[in-house]
C-alpha cells in the first residue's frame, strides 16, 4: 500500500521540473492527481498519460493559479472530477531576475502575482472542501533564496519569504480543522532552469553545498509525500530545508 493512498492531491505548475516529479512520485504512492499547466500543453497531455499508466486516476487542467476566479473554478472542477482534495501543492513559479536598481515594475508585479498571489489562490479555494473534511495538507514550495536573500533577486526572495509567513499563519488558522500547512525550501536543485547556467556558475554552487552536489527533483518530491502522508499527521507550519545542508 503506497503512502498516499486513497488520497486526492491537485499540484500546480507540474508540467516540468519539480512539479513533474511531485505529481509522478504521489502517482507512484497511489494518490489519484490532478495537476495544472499553463503554456507546455504537449507537456501537460503528456503527463497526464504518464500518471494514469501507472494505474490512478490522473487529469491535468490547462489553468492560471495566479488569476484568483481561475483558482476558484479549478478547486470546484478538482473536487467535482475527483470528490475530494485531500493534498495541495502550491508549486508554480517564474523568476525574472535583475539587480533592483534596473528592475522594472512589471518584473516585481509579475513574480508577486505568479509566485506569491497564487498560493493565496489555491490555498482560500482549498480550505472550503478541506474544512467540510475536516482534514488536508497544503504544501508550499519557498526556496532557500526566500530564507536567506540573493542578488538579482529581490521579487523572487520576497515572493518565496511572503510564502513562509502565509504557510505559518494558515497553519494558526486552521490546524484546529486538522488542516495542515508546511512548506519546502529547495536549495540548489538540477532542473531545466539550472540547466540553462554556465557549468563554471554551477561548479560553484555545488562547491558551497555540504553534500557537495546539486539535489534531484525527486529528492523534493519525496519530502512532499512525507508532508503530504499520513507519516506527517504532527507537523504543520515548518519550513522543511531540501538543500543538501547549504544553509546550515
Amino acid at each position: 500500500m503506497g503512502l498516499l493512498e486513497n488520497k486526492v492531491a491537485l499540484v500546480t505548475g507540474a508540467s516540468r521540473g519539480i512539479g513533474r516529479a511531485i505529481a509522478i512520485r504521489f502517482a507512484q504512492e497511489g494518490a489519484q492527481v490532478a495537476f495544472t499547466y499553463l503554456s507546455s500543453v504537449e507537456k501537460g497531455q503528456a503527463l497526464e498519460a504518464e500518471l494514469a499508466a501507472l494505474g490512478i486516476k490522473a487529469k491535468g487542467y490547462r489553468s492560471d493559479a495566479s488569476d484568483y476566479q481561475q483558482a476558484e473554478d479549478l478547486m470546484n472542477q478538482v473536487v467535482a472530477d475527483f470528490g475530494k482534495i485531500d493534498v495541495l501543492v502550491n508549486n508554480a513559479g517564474i523568476t525574472k531576475d535583475g539587480l533592483l536598481m534596473r528592475m522594472t515594475e512589471e518584473q516585481w508585479d509579475t513574480v508577486i502575482q505568479v509566485n506569491l498571489k497564487s498560493v493565496f489562490n489555491l490555498s482560500k479555494a482549498a480550505t472550503k472542501p478541506m474544512m467540510k473534511a475536516k482534514s488536508g495538507s497544503i504544501i508550499n514550495l519557498t526556496s532557500v533564496v526566500g530564507l536567506r536573500g540573493n542578488a538579482g533577486q529581490a521579487n523572487y526572495a520576497a515572493s518565496k519569504a511572503g510564502i513562509i509567513g502565509f504557510t505559518k499563519s494558515v497553519a494558526l488558522e486552521l490546524g484546529s480543522r486538522n488542516i495542515r500547512s508546511n512548506a519546502i525550501a529547495p536549495g540548489f536543485i538540477e532542473t531545466e532552469m539550472t540547466g540553462e547556467l554556465n557549468e563554471a556558475a554551477t561548479e560553484e554552487w555545488k562547491k558551497s553545498i555540504p553534500l557537495k552536489r546539486g539535489g534531484q527533483a525527486e529528492e523534493v518530491a519525496d519530502a512532499c509525500v512525507f508532508l503530504g502522508s499520513d507519516m506527517s499527521r504532527y507537523i504543520t507550519g515548518q519550513v522543511l530545508q531540501v538543500d543538501g545542508g547549504m544553509l546550515t
